[in-house]
C-alpha cells in the first residue's frame, strides 16, 4: 500500500481545509489543543490520500512509544493514540502538522472519510549538532 501526499496549496482552498482540520482538533485533550494552536500559528500540514490499518499503526506506534520512552524523547498523547488505534478496528487516514518553528510534529489519525479524529500524537523535534 502507498500514500499519495496532498499538499494544501493556497490557491486550492487552503483556508477551508485548515479550518476543517482545526475543527477536527476540537477535542479537549492537551495534544489536540497543541496541534490546533500550531495550525493556527501557521504550521504546515498534509493529509495523505488512502487509508491503512489502525491495528498495524497501533503496533508501529506502540514500538515508537517504547523507543521514545527509552530514549527520553518528549511526546504528547502517544500512549493514548496507541490505545485508540488498537480499539478503532477500521482503516484510518493519516495527516501531519509540522509546527512553524519546527519544534513539534503531530500525527493525525482520521476516520477513513476524514470527518472525525481518531487520535492525535506529537513528538518534540530536536536539532542535531552540525558536524
Amino acid at each position: 500500500m502507498y500514500f499519495v501526499a496532498v499538499q494544501h496549496d493556497p490557491g486550492w482552498g487552503e483556508a477551508m481545509e485548515r479550518d476543517r482540520l482545526e475543527r477536527l482538533l476540537s477535542g479537549d485533550d492537551e495534544t489536540s489543543a497543541a496541534a490546533r494552536t500550531a495550525l493556527r500559528a501557521g504550521a504546515s500540514y498534509i493529509v495523505w490520500e488512502g487509508t491503512t490499518s489502525a491495528e498495524s499503526l497501533a503496533r508501529i506506534y506502540g514500538r515508537r512509544l517504547r523507543y521514545t520512552l527509552g530514549k527520553g524523547i518528549e511526546t504528547s498523547g502517544l500512549e493514548q493514540a496507541v490505545q485508540r488505534l488498537d480499539r478503532h478496528g477500521r482503516p484510518v487516514r493519516l495527516g501531519q502538522i509540522r509546527a512553524a518553528d519546527g519544534s513539534w510534529v503531530f500525527m493525525l489519525f482520521l476516520e477513513q472519510d476524514g470527518d472525525a479524529m481518531v487520535a492525535c500524537t506529537g513528538v518534540r523535534q530536536t536539532t542535531s549538532p552540525q558536524h
